[in-house]
């Protein structure tokens, strides 16, 4: 009868090996270059950040193309970034009205119809002077959790 022939068990572990080691160099190599990226915006944020104080209109999560933005800006979006949906706040500056980026902590931490002082880098809000960094988010969340606890507690006994 005639089997399977040609290449053998051995042979096709070392290919899904190699190609499984090219994939991991591969992540890794992108992973090193994504990261300088980053590293190099935040660099340029934080030479560039200024202090504001923006009146907050509104706020939604939507595609690039659907807000207001200037023609400079989309010209200089990454192209993957014009198809996703990002966080956007329309906010008044002094006497201008402008459509604003930002972090998904940042627009939680925002709220509509409020007055807020954040540190701008251009059309980016980088950070709002007050907000809780992630560790005292997680802290807080706890300790709510916590005398909830003690309240159910307190009425089931």
């Amino acid at each position: 009868m005639g089997g399977f022939t040609g290449a053998g068990w051995a042979d096709i572990l070392l290919i899904v090996v190699v190609a499984l080691g090219a994939i991991v160099a591969g992540l890794y190599f992108l992973n090193r270059w994504a990261s300088r990226r980053v590293t190099e915006q935040q660099d340029v944020v934080e030479k560039t950040k200024q202090a504001a104080s923006i009146y907050v209109i509104d706020k939604r999560r939507d595609k690039a193309a659907n807000v207001n933005l200037p023609k400079v800006v989309m010209d200089n979006l990454p192209r993957m970034s014009r198809f996703m949906k990002m966080y956007f706040v329309k906010a008044k500056i002094g006497p201008q009205i402008m459509t604003l980026m930002c972090e998904k902590t940042v627009y939680n931490a925002l709220d509509v119809k409020k007055t807020f002082q954040v540190e701008l880098a251009g059309i980016y809000i980088a950070h709002v002077k007050g907000m809780k960094t992630k560790y005292e988010l997680k802290q807080a969340k706890k300790k709510k959790q916590q005398q909830a606890k003690e309240k159910a507690g307190k009425k089931a006994g």
